[in-house]
């Protein structure tokens, strides 16, 4: 009889926990807890990727009519239901959580509604009081979006809050140049909200690659949203107490792109979060707008578990210090997922929750790979990435660039301005495609394929050798034969 209650006590039912702690009982026999103090999914599922990509769908309809005009059809537009929308939201997501805790309990793992804390390398507490030892501990708690250290920041929102507001702004101040600032931008923007766009960066998605960066930046302002790069906000109060002399800037409010009004129909019990905010910004604009999202970052949620107390090391934003097989300091412990803030993608977590089951629980140490990963951002347009940037494969090695943008089939025969983007980036020595960039709609599922060759170290001779798929837009990235320029 073992010494302990569990084999494995996994903290965290999101993705990544809930995929080691399946496998582990399921394929390996261990006998497995897991313990989730909030929603199963985690993030993806109940406040991420799953509901957002929900929303890009929604949003995306309000283009369809004028497009479907230009191929024959007598189609209007009306109007969008939030409340509807949101009714089959919350429907779908109770339906993915169920699935998540069928899998759990099927794969025969004790599951426990309880927040978890550690108390020491091999005890773990549950908010209900209950304690339990376990020979090995997995953290896949996740992160949090957090708020900018400014006063009154209280008042704007964070990304978990849009799942559920009652009803949508008017207008939305967003705050942050990264995928999920640029996603929500493209988002509310599709849904009729009046969006202006804060980032304090000279580009929008900092870290990708210059070129697609440019292009999605472009086409959210011929969409209508009013991005502002190089801007920051140094002030803001809720609507009402704005400081005095402060009317909204240059004109009235609605001039600035922005309606005054009592909040009490957008977040429910909030207090002064859903109220009009008054903001003053870098570059000396005021206005009030319905709502302002907080888009600038998140941190892990790794504080008031234990961790510093036994010797796990943390990192400046929180993240839990790991080694290659996902091993904190303490050997007993193990963490994965966006609390480590390696890779902060669902599939990273999973991955890296099936390496961890192989290296403890099937005697076969396998490092988390993190090379070469395929990404999509879902704005729209989409951009699909794996591998290196231009910039970032320039600076390690000499390149050549195989690069086409032009007006995909679909749109300009509506007439649309609508431009996509098919890069390649290209080693000198090797040959070998270091680098896929795709700007374009279906980006994500185009380069999940790109991504398949490209780990495989296909050259771009390879892609040259792959007929055509005609006519697609994906077809040019195997006909683009010269190089647009050599770095």
């Amino acid at each position: 009889m073992s010494e302990f209650d569990y084999d494995l006590f996994v903290i965290g039912g999101g993705s990544g926990g809930v995929r080691a702690a399946r496998v582990a009982a399921g394929e390996a026999g261990a006998n497995v807890a897991l313990a989730e103090e909030d929603r199963y999914g985690g993030t993806c599922v109940i406040r991420g990727c799953v509901p957002k990509k929900l929303m890009v769908f929604a949003s995306e309809f309000a283009a369809l009519p004028s497009e479907a005009q230009s191929y024959g059809w007598d189609m209007s537009l009306g109007e969008f239901d939030w409340p509807t929308f949101c009714g089959h939201l919350n429907t779908e997501l109770d339906r993915l959580e169920g699935i998540y805790r069928s899998l759990v309990k099927n794969s025969g793992v004790d599951s426990f509604d309880a927040r978890a804390t550690i108390k020491d390398p091999h005890t773990v507490e549950l908010s209900t009081g209950e304690t339990f030892t376990a020979k090995h501990i997995l953290v896949a708690t996740g992160g949090h979006p957090v708020r900018p250290d400014l006063p009154n920041a209280h008042l704007g929102l964070v990304s978990d809050d849009i799942f559920h507001l009652k009803a949508l702004p008017k207008s939305i101040l967003i705050i942050g140049g990264g995928y999920i600032a640029c996603e929500f931008a493209c988002i509310l923007n599709g849904l009729g909200v009046e969006v202006t766009q804060y980032y304090r960066g000279a580009q929008i998605l900092r870290g990708f690659d210059d070129e697609a960066r440019g292009l999605i930046a472009e086409s959210m302002k011929e969409a209508g949203i009013d991005l502002h790069l190089g801007t920051n906000i140094l002030e803001m109060a809720a609507a009402a107490e704005r400081p005095k002399g402060n009317t909204g800037g240059t004109g009235s409010d609605a001039a600035m792109g922005a309606s005054v009004k009592s909040s009490e129909d957008l977040l429910p019990s909030t207090g002064e979060k859903g109220e009009a905010v008054w903001v003053k910004a870098s570059n000396g604009k005021e206005a009030v707008f319905d709502a302002v999202l907080f888009a600038t970052g998140r941190d892990p949620n790794s504080r008031d578990m234990g961790l510093e107390d036994l010797g796990v090391e943390l990192g400046r934003r929180g993240e839990i210090v790991v080694d290659e097989y996902s091993q904190t300091k303490v050997p007993s412990i193990y963490a994965i997922g966006d609390v480590t803030n390696r890779v902060n993608l669902t599939p990273v977590a999973i991955r890296e929750g099936m390496a961890f089951v192989e290296t403890v629980f099937k005697s076969n140490p396998t490092p988390v790979d993190h090379e070469l990963i395929p990404s999509a951002v879902f704005t729209q347009p989409e951009l699909g990435t794996v591998g290196l940037s231009e910039e970032a494969a320039r600076d390690q090695e000499e390149i050549e660039v195989y690069c086409t943008s032009f007006r995909p089939m679909r749109t300009a025969f509506a007439n649309r301005p609508d431009r996509v983007l098919m890069k390649l980036v290209v080693s000198k020595a090797t040959r070998k495609v270091l680098g896929c960039h795709i700007v374009a709609p279906g980006a994500g599922e185009m380069i999940q394929l790109a991504g398949i060759a490209i780990k495989m170290g296909a050259t771009k001779e390879d892609f040259d050798r792959t007929v055509a798929v005609h006519p697609t837009m994906s077809e040019e990235i195997v006909t683009m034969r010269s190089p647009m320029r050599s770095a």
